[in-house]
């Protein structure tokens, strides 16, 4: 188990450094590492992807605590709207944990790969509108912002992550500046981890006993807890590095890296998901 320990501890530290440069939770990274740490660890296909999402979530859980302190300290958390979008998070994640619960392995896998693919191409190609100032004539109803929010929710919960890739561009798109937008989706990534973390922990109950029997020491519903220890202790210390590079190295070069990184990450996702 020693040198498991020690890829889960390499796999956060690479993941903090990348979200320290790209001010991402991480679950992008996170996820497919896990995925072949597990599948080297000899977890079964059935339920690899599902532990290596549920153990992502209870990661960004850290982390999202950590980004959020750091956005309002700096008043970059808009709470109005983030008080109607919360229902909406909590409730879409755990439908997005059921969902990918009843999912097969090596589908959900193809999904991940494909979604990382797309953000790829995203980075590569589409800029986002930076405003300078807030226009939220542009924001939903009240009860759009929750349905806004439950959407996030579920498509997050589904892929592992904290959402800032989704959450982002929308929140921009819908009239806040760029500063804004960064640090109310740090504050979502915390409903969106817990209660996707929850939710993979409640689902992971309802395997059958042939497969509980596989897993190994320290895995409790769909959260393996020995991993979900050293990736954020890790990329705790790690993501401050990061943040230091992000400041030195050119924001542009960075950025088609990440994405290309992305590309090649989801094609071979999807190629050893054994679904083609």
């Amino acid at each position: 188990m020693d040198i498991f320990i020690l890829y889960y501890l390499i796999a956060g530290a690479f993941a903090g450094i990348l979200a320290g440069l790209f001010g991402i939770g991480g679950g992008m990274i996170i996820v497919p590492a896990l995925i072949y740490i597990f599948k080297a660890q000899g977890l079964p296909d059935a339920v690899l992807t599902h532990i290596g999402i549920g153990t992502s979530l209870t990661t960004i859980i850290v982390t999202s605590i950590s980004s959020l302190r750091a956005h309002n300290s700096r008043g970059a958390v808009n709470w109005s709207l983030w008080k109607r979008m919360a229902p909406g998070l909590i409730i879409g994640s755990l439908l997005g944990a059921a969902v990918a619960s009843v999912i097969h392995g090596n589908s959900l896998q193809a999904i991940i790969g494909v979604g990382a693919f797309l953000v790829g191409i995203k980075m590569l190609f589409i800029k986002n509108k930076a405003l300078e100032e807030n226009d939220f004539s542009k924001l939903p109803s009240p009860t759009g912002q929750t349905a806004l929010g439950g959407f996030i929710g579920i498509v997050s919960s589904i892929f592992g992550i904290g959402g800032g890739t989704l959450t982002v561009p929308l929140l921009s798109s819908y009239g806040l500046k760029i500063q804004n937008a960064v640090g109310t989706s740090a504050a979502c990534g915390l409903p969106i981890a817990s209660a996707g973390a929850i939710g993979f922990l409640i689902f992971g109950q309802f395997l059958d006993d042939s497969v509980k029997e596989t897993l190994p020491n320290g895995v409790l519903g769909f959260v393996h807890t020995y991993a979900f220890f050293c990736v954020s202790l890790a990329s705790f210390f790690t993501a401050r590095i990061g943040a230091k590079l992000a400041h030195k190295l050119s924001a542009a070069t960075l950025k088609k890296a990440f994405a290309v990184l992305l590309l090649i990450v989801g094609v071979k996702l999807v190629l050893n998901s054994n679904i083609l």
